[in-house]
């Protein structure tokens, strides 16, 4: 199986490495606009080769689209219209609905599946790429039905090589969960970067007091802008919707605390730990 990646990130980079290493790949080739991350791509040895977006319909069976959700939707359309029957297209991004939207009004639709490895690290470039990133994780496929049978097939075998379990859904079902559970936590671990940043103009004590639990809840504040902030406007409707109630929730804590109401915030954080069951299962 020869395969394409573009975008030779985080993400396309532990791609190349699980493929190759675990025999689904047999030759990998990619793509990147980014001079930089290419030449670490073939230094770190991750792909075979690089060549253009135009020229890797030339050689590849599968092209894996790992590159920001902008990114993906402008590129997709250049791919459909070179595509031969035989070939197919996976999509990585965080949303959904906009490009399959883009995917439904070209001919060649059926040659793509839609999806997203919930996977990932605050890390960004070739070099953050590692073996076992999606090991153990979900991976969400949309819209199955608007594919090709074989298209769906190998789709399900590339996650299967990359030991994933397969969840299936609508494309604006995905963007209106994945609201909640990863844009959400990302733009909350941002918002308290920023908020403890402002406040605390010495850094020195930041450093000194800061324990585990900080350091946790503002890891994803490294993570970069350039794959966030289309993520954020692409998926902005059901995230604004998922802002507001948290907005309400941490009015609701601030108005406790202000009050001085310690049984009640006791209440509602005792009523809060039943996270513990859903997360129980992750």
């Amino acid at each position: 199986m020869i395969v394409g990646i573009i975008g030779l990130g985080l993400i396309g980079g532990s791609l190349a490495i699980s493929l190759r290493e675990r025999g689904f790949a047999s030759k990998i080739i990619g793509v990147d606009k980014n001079k930089s991350n290419s030449d670490d791509a073939l230094k770190l040895g991750l792909v075979d080769e690089i060549c253009s977006v135009i020229e890797i319909l030339k050689e590849v069976d599968l092209v894996l689209l790992a590159v920001p959700v902008d990114a993906a939707r402008k590129i997709l359309p250049t791919l459909l219209n070179e595509i031969k029957p035989n070939q197919f297209i996976i999509d990585m991004g965080s949303t959904k609905e906009g490009i399959c939207k883009i995917a439904d009004a070209h001919p060649n639709r059926k040659n793509f599946v839609a999806s997203h490895p919930i996977a990932g690290t605050e890390n960004a470039g070739p070099s953050a790429a590692f073996e076992g990133l999606f090991d153990n994780k979900i991976t969400i496929i949309c819209d199955e039905n608007k594919s090709k049978d074989d298209a769906l097939k190998l789709c399900k075998e590339l996650y299967s090589f990359l030991n994933m379990k397969v969840l299936t859904m609508s494309a604006s079902e995905h963007d209106r969960h994945i609201a909640y559970v990863s844009h959400l936590s990302h733009i909350t671990s941002f918002v308290l970067g920023q908020t403890v940043l402002e406040i605390e103009k010495e850094e020195k004590h930041i450093f000194n007091m800061a324990g585990s639990g900080f350091a946790s809840t503002v890891r994803l504040a490294k993570s970069s802008p350039d794959m966030w902030a289309p993520i954020f406007e692409q998926n902005k409707e059901h995230l604004s919707t998922a802002l507001g109630t948290y907005i309400t929730n941490l009015q609701e804590f601030k108005d406790k605390i202000d009050s001085g109401k310690k049984e009640e915030l006791h209440d509602l954080m005792g009523q809060v730990n039943d996270i513990r069951r859903v997360l129980k299962g992750l």
